[in-house]
């Protein structure tokens, strides 16, 4: 009995010790420190503003005052484009914005001058030989009224054909006196001329030269004691009845205009007025120094506060209101000349370029036609020094058929000789070419290529292998500091 008793405590104390030990092992592994976190793998260093050049190790980098920023392994993406951290978006001042739907604004908005109506000009001639005996207007741009005198010619040559139908109507014979008679108007002598001839009786070889219309002299062709021949020029009278406007605007806003659109005009020269009018001709040249097209307005100016030289705002009286497009902000989009691309991010620090098309600009909007939808995010800010980096690491997207470009090669050297073609180096060893160090001759392209750099500089550059050319330099930039 006393042998069980015994077993009995035994094996409650066994009991009590693994449960107490269960516990303490517990409550020590629930205290225990979590593992260290792997430590980031860096592929290379390189600086943001010249990312092609690559580093093994940190430090300044040699272009610019600013240290070198590493490149890690779990940035790489399978999918292509470029992962940027956090900290890293918010040195480059990354910014985005959402792709939408928007109504653009299109409105018309241009320049015009006014001129005049050219086809409201008069030339005033010589009735025949003779001579500027008085000038009643002797300025040009001075205004005159319909039948105000102008001039007083004395015409000596009207004597002997007057004369002579004087005569003839002393005879009496009606037909000679009407043949007399239509000689002295084929020499272009006025009716009024005549008239006072056939009333005196005698000779009249003075004659006053009149404005036909209200306007102003355009042009001044004579002076006072000045011959003249017949039918020559003596003035030049231009009526402000009626202006033309004329609206110079840039070929994006060309659909925007048509024969027929009412516009309004106003100017600092009336300030708070407007002036309505229609266009009445789209002209056919371009200006050749501004790349504009121009337009014509007839715009009637009964009061005259229009004066040619003027220059006006145009507006469309009729805004078109045209449905809403896929459009995203001018500054997100990056031209590169041949394509017109943006940058999509997820919010998740992975950027991809995305090649578009895009449509109209307007009021700091592009519309999109193709590449986009709507809710995509589009980088606004930041994007170029983004966009490098992505298309050194061969993330553009492109046509698979497409050949490869010759591969390109980077070291750096110092410049031995420039000619106008080719650039002596002495350059470091090119492993992926199994050179070693050596001086040799590269090709430039053009002599621009080597612009700034001198014989005896320290320099970072990039090229490329052609057969016929050997190596030529794509890529050459001084550095701030020596080969080390």
């Amino acid at each position: 009995m006393k042998t069980m008793t015994r077993l009995s405590l035994l094996a409650l104390t066994i009991a009590v010790s693994l449960g107490a030990g269960y516990y303490l092992g517990k409550q020590s592994h629930s205290t225990t420190p979590p593992a260290a976190q792997p430590e980031r793998k860096v592929l290379y260093w390189y600086d943001p503003m010249t990312p092609g050049q690559r580093f093994d190790k940190p430090g300044k980098s040699p272009f610019m005052d600013m240290d070198l920023v590493p490149r890690y392994a779990d940035e790489a993406t399978e999918e292509g484009g470029v992962t940027v951290s956090a900290r890293q978006q918010q040195n480059l001042g990354v910014k985005t914005a959402r792709v939408e739907k928007k109504s653009l604004d299109y409105q018309f908005d241009a320049f015009a001058t006014v001129s005049t109506d050219e086809r409201s000009v008069q030339i005033i001639p010589a009735s025949a030989n003779g001579m500027v005996e008085k000038l009643f207007v002797n300025a040009p741009q001075q205004f005159v009224k319909a039948g105000e005198a102008l001039a007083q010619l004395w015409i000596p040559e009207w004597t002997a054909a007057q004369q002579e139908y004087l005569a003839v109507r002393r005879l009496g014979d009606s037909a000679l006196s009407a043949a007399a008679r239509e000689r002295l108007q084929l020499q272009f002598m006025p009716a009024e001329i005549i008239r006072q001839v056939e009333k005196t009786g005698k000779p009249q070889t003075r004659v006053t030269v009149r404005a036909k219309q209200a306007g102003y002299i355009n042009k001044l062709e004579t002076r006072e004691g000045a011959q003249v021949t017949a039918t020559a020029p003596l003035f030049e009278v231009a009526s402000l009845e009626s202006v033309w406007l004329v609206i110079d605007y840039p070929q994006t806003q060309a659909r925007m205009l048509q024969v027929g659109s009412e516009i309004l005009a106003s100017g600092d020269s009336r300030p708070g007025e407007i002036f309505h009018g229609r266009v009445s001709e789209l002209l056919p040249n371009m200006e050749t120094t501004t790349r504009t097209l121009k337009a014509r307005i007839v715009l009637e100016n009964p009061q005259m506060k229009l004066k040619p030289g003027m220059y006006l705002n145009v507006k469309l009286a009729n805004q078109r209101n045209l449905a809403p497009v896929l459009a995203i902000p001018e500054e997100a989009l990056i031209e590169t000349g041949s394509t017109s691309r943006v940058l999509v991010t997820q919010n998740d620090g992975h950027f991809n370029p995305v090649n578009v098309v895009v449509g109209t600009a307007q009021n700091g909007w592009v519309e999109i036609k193709q590449g986009l939808k709507e809710g995509d995010n589009v980088v606004t800010s930041g994007q170029f020094l983004i966009d490098s980096e992505a298309s050194l690491r061969s993330a553009l997207t492109q046509d698979k058929s497409i050949a490869p470009a010759s591969p390109e090669y980077q070291a750096q050297g110092v410049v031995k000789e420039i000619t106008a073609e080719a650039i002596t180096l002495a350059h470091q060893p090119i492993p992926a070419l199994k050179w070693g160090a050596m001086t040799m001759d590269f090709t430039l392209k053009s002599a621009a290529e080597a612009k700034g750099v001198n014989p005896g500089d320290s320099v970072m550059f990039s090229f490329t292998m052609d057969e016929e050319q050997g190596a030529v330099i794509t890529h050459l930039m001084p550095m701030a500091g020596g080969m080390k």
